[in-house]
């Protein structure tokens, strides 16, 4: 597929390209649709990190369009992976919805980076959505026993019953419907007084992952008005709102 200026940028970058083969596709519900693939040898150039994820390539209207999606369970030693799709319309969930084993789709690797905490922070603070739920679950997983609160926006009945990897003994779950800054004002009334309890020792880590708008806001919410340390806080919008 030719990609356009996008892809020229990128491989300006020295991003790195692969081509991704469908194996099995399994529906979680009618919102979500899960694809199994082999990875076409990704993994062992790239490694892994928690939170990793890969540009796809989709044609709409004939013109190339990509958009980044998570790895879920990477096998480095087998060579597969999995990713997770929100439907609704556009090219990405149209692929979603019709592939089939033995379909392919290319991916390009970069500007994915996440370096776990070291040592691992007293307590996780997560803020996303459906979205960003596949990256949440993987940093729940590679946290371990690390107690977490996850502020979770849902948009859609379905998305408050989509697999969360949680521990009732060590996660708080905060689901908040999407709409009238709901999340902001919801995060903005609780987190202060959670982080207080880290005054002296700064030992805790604030992982947000939303739309591009709320991403931004709460970012700067962080650091300017909770001085929220630099290497204490990974923001990254996940999608656009229309």
């Amino acid at each position: 597929m030719e990609r356009g200026w996008e892809g020229a940028v990128l491989k300006l970058l020295r991003s790195k390209d692969f081509v991704l083969t469908v194996t099995g596709t399994e529906v979680v519900n009618d919102r979500f649709r899960r694809i199994h693939v082999t990875d076409g040898g990704m993994l062992a150039v790239t490694g892994v990190h928690p939170t990793m994820w890969v540009r796809l390539w989709f044609s709409k209207a004939g013109k190339p369009h990509q958009r980044g999606y998570t790895l879920v369970d990477p096998d480095p030693d087998k060579g597969t992976f999995s990713l997770e799709f929100v439907l609704h319309e556009g090219p990405a969930s149209d692929w979603a919805r019709a592939a089939r084993e033995g379909d392919t789709i290319e991916a390009t690797v970069h500007g994915s980076d996440f370096t776990t905490p070291d040592p691992p922070p007293s307590h996780l603070y997560v803020v996303g959505d459906a979205a960003s739920l596949p990256a949440i679950n993987s940093l729940l997983d590679e946290l371990g026993e690390v107690p977490a609160t996850v502020w979770y926006e849902t948009s859609h009945p379905l998305d408050a019953r989509l697999p969360m990897r949680l521990d009732p003994a060590r996660h708080d779950l905060r689901t908040v419907a999407r709409g009238g800054g709901g999340l902001m004002e919801e995060v903005r009334s609780t987190l202060p007084d959670l982080l207080g309890k880290h005054r002296d020792t700064d030992d805790y880590f604030v992982w947000v992952a939303c739309d591009t708008v709320t991403t931004r806001s709460l970012t700067a919410y962080l650091r300017k008005e909770l001085s929220v340390p630099r290497p204490r806080v990974k923001a990254l919008g996940y999608w656009r709102p229309d």
